[in-house]
């Protein structure tokens, strides 16, 4: 049975979904969420961060894209939001993920479209172009909110946590220390005191970042990334490009933001190694800056996508 068989037998026929279409992954063996907004040739692929997150923290996409005449898809990956949530802990990894992003891609039909990969997302787009550049259907990329390295994103996630006062700095570092994940204070800290700074400075927080938050899947989080955003210890720990980011000669946008956990710095060096790169910093913006820098962060990604 061909892969367009198995999508159609997943999706009902002659009838309105509001863009939302079941794609076959792993050998049809799962299925993931994906829906459409808008209507152009022109087509953006997000792929959300996490590990573990879903599609909702990128609701606000909507309400500049498709006015903007761009067409965008959303999709959950698999064990997040809306798609299968398998128990088979061994395709959750770069490699498997990776493969899924193509899975999308060709059960969307997409032929000539623009990627965007935010945070962990960022990382399967970088390695989404180093493998698929040549195969005639990307038209450029967009990385966001993400640095060439882990080792670099560390370095910076590590600066933010200096910033902590004296005492609070101890109980993280000594619960770090003692693997006291279940700790409440460690928490209690993160989303009081470090998170309003390095992930959205917005307050409250809109409800599609909450409800991300919420809903995350931990066990692929922890699996991926580790318990913290400031100690990985999961599979992805050692993932580095920046030897290869000269590989990339499609059009791309460095998109990152001054109080990201993601270093500008860093973000300008990307950008200069790509034969074709583009850098933008969002002034006010953290992590999330198309929440709480929304004026930079889609003036910046327009401007990019309007010159493909």
């Amino acid at each position: 049975m061909s892969k367009n068989s198995v999508s159609d037998s997943l999706n009902p026929q002659g009838i309105r979904v509001a863009g939302i279409k079941w794609i076959p992954v792993v050998d049809g063996k799962h299925k993931v969420w994906t829906k459409r907004m808008g209507s152009s040739s022109l087509k953006v692929l997000l792929v959300h961060g996490g590990p573990g997150f879903n599609h909702d923290y990128f609701d606000c996409f909507e309400s500049f894209l498709p006015e903007a005449g761009i067409e965008i898809y959303y999709y959950d990956q698999l064990g997040c939001g809306n798609s299968d949530n398998s128990e088979d802990t061994s395709l959750w990894n770069l490699e498997r993920y990776l493969q899924e992003v193509e899975e999308v891609r060709e059960g969307l039909g997409l032929t000539d479209f623009v990627l965007l990969g935010h945070s962990w997302g960022g990382m399967l787009a970088i390695e989404y172009a180093l493998k698929h550049q040549y195969d005639g259907h990307l038209k450029g990329i967009v990385i966001s909110n993400m640095v060439a390295s882990i080792d670099s994103y560390l370095a910076c996630a590590q600066k933010w946590k200096k910033t902590l006062p004296e005492d609070l700095l101890k109980v993280i570092e000594r619960i770090e220390a003692e693997g006291d994940w279940e700790n409440p204070e460690y928490d209690r800290i993160m989303m009081e005191r470090l998170y309003p700074q390095m992930i959205c400075r917005i307050q409250p927080w809109p409800e599609p970042l909450t409800r991300s938050f919420r809903l995350a899947n931990m066990k692929i989080y922890i699996q991926i990334q580790g318990h913290s955003e400031f100690n990985v210890t999961g599979n992805m720990k050692g993932w580095d490009s920046w030897d290869r980011l000269h590989q990339i000669e499609l059009k791309t946008l460095v998109l990152g933001a001054q109080n990201d956990e993601m270093d500008p710095e860093d973000c300008k060096k990307m950008a200069k190694l790509m034969p074709r790169g583009e850098l933008a910093i969002c002034p006010n913006g953290s992590h999330m800056a198309f929440w709480d820098d929304q004026e930079a962060y889609f003036a910046y990604l327009l401007k990019f996508l309007k010159s493909l």
